[in-house]
């Protein structure tokens, strides 16, 4: 094989791994006055999250949703792996929240509708775009402020995918370990369940055996 082939086919390897850790997605959900919607991401250490939004307002005359009123907004809470709570604000109706992680894991988004003064027993559709890691930069901004060429940009975000990549790993690698520590955790309390009813069935059989020797000595048959 060519150097030229080799070098396409590990360009080609090194895309298809992008795409495959690609971290961002797009989805709405229904929601009433009183409802909560949480979501869960594992998310790794040292990384960016953004989430953009977007409130919509139930008609009943249309049956359609339009835009809703500017009293309507959204409260953002998240909590990381160990419970503690990084961010909890009441944003508009539309709009944009950040934060970034400092423990690896699992990481609760919740969002819930900050009154129900404005409306009575009206259903919201919330349309949320979740971005994490590299696709959380805005390149453009960045761009105009460093200067940068396309070339630089590139590169710019060619590096930021490779540490993203670098903080995946290093993730997976804490998830394998939490996984045998768990792993090796519940297999000794097998073993220790086992020796303990072996141990209680060996008592229990010398207890029986003690109490027929009485019960044969008392009834004369031995």
């Amino acid at each position: 094989m060519s150097i030229n082939k080799m070098w396409k086919l590990n360009y080609f390897s090194l895309v298809l791994l992008l795409l495959c850790l690609s971290r961002t997605y797009a989805l709405y959900f229904h929601i009433g006055e009183t409802e909560r919607k949480c979501f869960i991401e594992e998310i790794p250490d040292e990384t960016m999250v953004i989430g953009n939004y977007k409130v919509q307002l139930y008609d009943p005359r249309t049956g359609g949703f339009m835009p809703s009123s500017p009293g309507i907004g959204m409260h953002v809470e998240v909590k990381d792996p160990e419970e503690k709570t990084i961010l909890s604000r009441v944003y508009s109706s539309e709009g944009r929240f950040t934060f970034t992680s400092h423990t690896p894991g699992e990481h609760v988004i919740c969002l819930y509708s900050n009154s129900t003064k404005w409306f009575s027993g009206t259903q919201l559709r919330v349309h949320l775009d979740i971005q994490v890691g590299e696709h959380a930069i805005d390149y453009a901004n960045v761009a105009q402020k460093e200067k940068l060429t396309e070339l630089q940009l590139r590169v710019r975000q060619l590096l930021d995918q490779v540490e993203q990549i670098t903080k995946e790993q290093n993730y997976q690698r804490y998830r394998e370990e939490r996984f045998r520590q768990t792993s090796e955790s519940t297999n000794q309390r097998v073993l220790w369940w086992s020796i303990t009813q072996t141990c209680i069935l060996l008592i229990m059989g010398a207890w029986q055996m003690k109490h027929l020797k009485s019960f044969f000595e008392a009834k004369k048959l031995v």
